[in-house]
């Protein structure tokens, strides 16, 4: 089989001021992941951010990393355990007194793992459940009562999975989890337009980093990123830059929808 010349991972592309003076809260942003990746794209965009994660060691190196790239901007945390309503009802409260206001949302929490159907206890379906569904919801919900109330419109990001989708052995709560968040991203977008809130999600299919390589072994995720086109994964930034782009004012048309960041096949 021919190598695809997008085989090599581009160099990550500038910002270009898609979120210049916006406010940008990113759940579960702590560690290499996705959700420091769209922090960090935030703030190459010019944004001034807040970032959230249950790991406060974790979460304060992330701020002191970003802060330390970006000495010009703002950058704020607030602990969050997504699974209480408490914690999220707080996390946007004091995002909004931190920032002044929330211009964008990422509601970035999510919870894998591999077990069959047939091995799976309830306890391991409610978890991944909880911290992948429940926890979009709750911060959804939470973000448009204050949007509802404040006097400007906003954005929110779901990241969902192309196995919203796709079938894949032992992932069924972990589907079950991001198809729901798909159809949470649709039903609220409808809800969200009267206080000027457009609603959309990503589906990436892999994006390789240190915390999916601690849940899930060498062999499938290299089994998958052969599947795709350009036979390999995607970067962080790639899917952090498809986030800024939703976030920004070049989508200002788009709501209730799921865009794929993926090269498959099929």
């Amino acid at each position: 089989m021919t190598t695809s010349p997008l085989a090599t991972p581009p160099v990550e592309t500038p910002g270009h001021g898609l979120l210049s003076g916006k406010k940008v809260v990113v759940t579960a942003a702590a560690g290499t992941g996705i959700g420091f990746a769209t922090a960090r794209r935030a703030l190459l965009e010019g944004g001034d951010v807040l970032v959230s994660d249950f790991h406060e060691r974790r979460l304060g190196e992330t701020v002191d990393k970003l802060a330390a790239e970006f000495p010009s901007q703002q950058v704020e945390s607030v602990v969050c355990d997504v699974s209480s309503t408490e914690q999220v009802d707080a996390l946007i409260t004091g995002a909004a007194e931190r920032l002044g206001r929330i211009d964008v949302l990422v509601n970035n929490a999510g919870l894998g793992g591999e077990t069959p159907v047939v091995d799976m206890t309830d306890e391991q379906w409610d978890r991944v459940l909880d911290i992948t569904l429940t926890s979009t919801f709750r911060a959804t919900r939470a973000a448009l009562r204050y949007f509802r109330s404040a006097d400007h419109g906003g954005v929110l990001v779901n990241n969902a999975s192309v196995l919203g989708w796709r079938a894949q052995h032992s992932q069924a709560h972990y589907a079950a989890a991001k198809a729901g968040v798909m159809a949470l991203t649709r039903c609220s977008a409808i809800e969200a337009a009267e206080y000027g809130v457009r609603i959309n999600a990503v589906a990436p299919s892999i994006a390789r980093h240190a915390f999916l390589a601690k849940v899930t072994s060498e062999e499938l995720l290299d089994r998958l990123a052969a599947d795709e086109a350009y036979g390999r994964a995607a970067e962080v930034w790639e899917i952090a830059a498809t986030i800024a782009m939703l976030a920004s004012d070049y989508t200002t048309y788009l709501t209730g929808e799921v865009v794929s960041i993926s090269s498959q096949r099929a």
